[in-house]
């Protein structure tokens, strides 16, 4: 017998944390009942899980994905406006899997999609501090005072935002270009510190995330990871040596391997 929560993470709803926040919620049924109570036992080979009225399997192959994400898509995967959401653009793959962490609805970029909860919750994990990198166009040219205050910390409405690192790419139009680098993940918080120093979002494409890079991907394309960008973001966080590696089955991308739905 196995936690409700854990049996979810393993196969790839979400981190633990999230799952108990889903199930509290009401969205889990166990043979056909709600279940609100984590901690729940169940047998993963016997009892019918669903979540959001879609059925999971029990744990199988690992499955970990690169996704360029389009703008006007979401990365939650119920959304109650209806709208596309990033799993309709990886159709193709056979195994059920989830985005790590998000990129907004208005935003486009690397997308990590996998199954593997233990992953998804080491790279999300506030304490792990995975890097990841935007190139962003604003409105207007932010001067040197407003870029040392974000590469310093700035105050959100949400509470302080760690120190980011910042680069002034260009100008163009009475527009900059920049490269910004945070450690967090907190919602829309680049936008969000752009507009506090009076330069608004134009367009934000999130380029790398930890090792992983988009490289010459075009909207809509996806590809499985690398053994060793995998390698490399289990060792860039700080329980990446704790973490038990199983064996990684991993497919190589090929033109008919991926994905080119486009928005």
């Amino acid at each position: 017998m196995e936690r409700l929560q854990k049996m979810m993470a393993q196969a790839g709803v979400a981190s633990r944390r999230r799952c108990e926040e889903m199930i509290a919620a009401g969205m889990v049924k166990v043979n056909g009942k709600i279940v609100t109570e984590p901690g729940t036992k169940v047998d993963p080979l016997e009892d019918r899980i669903e979540v959001g009225g879609e059925r999971l399997s029990a744990a199988g192959r690992k499955v970990y994905l690169a996704l360029y994400k389009p703008r006007g898509y979401v990365t939650t995967m119920h959304d109650e406006k209806g709208r596309k959401a990033v799993t309709d653009l990886v159709r193709s793959v056979k195994e059920r899997v989830y985005p790590v962490g998000r990129l907004d609805y208005d935003s486009e970029g690397l997308l990590l999609l996998t199954n593997d909860g233990d992953f998804t919750f080491l790279l999300t994990h506030p304490k792990h501090r995975v890097p990841k990198t935007y190139r962003v166009r604003v409105s207007g040219v932010p001067t040197k005072s407003a870029l040392d205050g974000m590469t310093a910390g700035m105050e959100l409405d949400d509470g302080p935002a760690a120190p980011a690192e910042v680069r002034l790419l260009g100008e163009r139009e009475g527009n900059a270009l920049l490269e910004i680098t945070i450690h967090e993940g907190r919602n829309r918080q680049i936008r969000r510190m752009c507009e506090k120093i009076g330069c608004p979002v134009l367009r934000l494409v999130r380029e790398q995330f930890g090792e992983v890079k988009l490289q010459d991907m075009r909207p809509g394309q996806f590809r499985h990871l690398s053994r060793k960008e995998l390698e490399s973001l289990k060792m860039g966080t700080e329980a990446g040596s704790k973490v038990k590696k199983a064996p990684i089955n991993i497919k190589k991308a090929s033109p008919q391997g991926r994905s080119t739905s486009k928005s």
